[in-house]
């Protein structure tokens, strides 16, 4: 299998849902997955210390098949649990207790929201302990997971010389969270950029608009919804490995075929049309017509606009729940807030929006759907732990 920046196959194995068995794991069946998986070149297996069992189960399985050394283990770490460096340490010991090892190859810190929150890191003495277990060689590379607006993501690029980085990107999120500018941002730093949810969760693959359908199923050559959202994103030299959880032999090998077959910048004019024509399709559903553009930034009161409207879209053309999580991780989950409630009306936003879009009326109608009982209860207990 090819391998893109950093040694990593292109294609990485998400864990999060490995297959269970009931209400536990099928330990059989993920093993004979995971070694397949392993047999046919996939090098990158992803876990977290929050994925109940899993890094346990991942390293269960790579120490009974003595596989240690033919893959990189990424985990992360909840730096939002975390508060000191001896429970950093505390966590990280856990950690490769579980994975059955003395060194993780990619360590992560898990959903880090802005660069605030790394300079809190960085005043509790993180650096120090990251030199200290690079220097050992328990750690190999250091990185972070980032849901979040492409300008804080340029902004935690650049506070510090990672080794990698792993952002959601697919071809609905092109100009939201990290987005194709920060993929490319990070790529020119030379930083390996992991992509997780290709596929919004499958839901680019099993949610789409009959009429996206039917644009895909016209398409040449014949290829499922799947492989060409999988393409769009190997399409382009900034991806180093896109990440899928697999759960079935099935899935699997079909993961691995495609892997197998595709070039760098092999996608024709016709099929970024054809992209366009499926995202028109994808949008139909959607509240607010913003692109993105962030012409309406920044806001005065630290709204993030663009943020905002695309998670209360996300509730419509995905489902509530996923709407309801992106809006708290691009949002709430950070040191300043920039969620549609601190809207002052002032309107300075209006005035420069290319799409004339009502802002201040629509902001309202986010807080209405999305800052609900539920968001206020999560929102109060958050505070805590995202202060800077």
């Amino acid at each position: 299998m090819e391998q893109r920046n950093g040694g990593l196959s292109i294609l990485g194995f998400g864990c999060m849902r490995f297959p269970r068995n009931g209400s536990s794991v099928d330990m059989e069946e993920t093993e004979r997955e995971l070694l397949h998986a392993i047999e046919c070149g996939i090098n990158y297996f992803d876990t977290a210390y929050i994925y109940k069992g899993n890094e346990e189960v991942l390293g269960t399985i790579l120490e009974k098949n003595r596989v240690r050394e033919k893959v990189k283990i990424a985990t992360k770490v909840p730096h939002y649990l975390i508060k000191s460096v001896d429970g950093l340490e505390k966590i990280f010991q856990e950690q490769l207790k579980r994975l059955k090892t003395t060194y993780i190859d990619n360590y992560l810190m898990h959903m880090l929201p802005d660069i605030h929150i790394w300079e809190k890191l960085i005043r509790m003495g993180v650096l120090e302990w990251i030199k200290e277990k690079q220097a050992s060689g328990q750690i190999r590379n250091l990185g972070f997971s980032y849901h979040g607006n492409t300008k804080q993501f340029m902004e935690l690029i650049d506070a510090y010389d990672w080794d990698f980085c792993q952002v959601q990107y697919n071809y609905m999120d092109e100009f939201s969270q990290a987005g194709r500018d920060g993929v490319r941002h990070a790529a020119a730093k030379g930083i390996p950029v992991i992509i997780m949810e290709p596929l919004r969760g499958g839901r680019l693959v099993n949610s789409l608009p009959p009429k996206a359908t039917e644009i895909f199923a016209k398409a040449e050559p014949k290829r499922s919804p799947a492989e060409w959202g999988l393409r769009w994103l190997w399409n382009q030299p900034e991806v180093s490995c896109i990440l899928s959880g697999m759960n079935s032999m099935e899935m699997l090998d079909e993961n691995i075929r495609i892997a197998n077959s595709v070039r760098i910048n092999e996608l024709t004019e016709n099929d970024r049309k054809m992209f366009e024509n499926v995202k028109k399709e994808i949008n139909a559903k959607i509240k607010v017509p913003c692109t993105g553009c962030g012409y309406c930034t920044p806001c005065p009161a630290g709204v993030d606009i663009p943020g905002s409207f695309r998670c209360y879209n996300v509730r419509y053309t995905d489902n509530f729940f996923t709407g309801m999580r992106e809006y708290l991780m691009m949002t709430t989950f950070r040191s300043e807030r920039t969620n549609a409630s601190l809207c002052k009306k002032c309107g300075k936003c209006e005035r420069h929006c290319p799409q004339a879009i009502p802002i201040r009326n629509e902001l309202e109608q986010v807080v209405k759907h999305m800052e609900n009982p539920v968001y206020k209860v999560i929102a109060f207990f958050a505070k805590g732990l995202f202060k800077k």
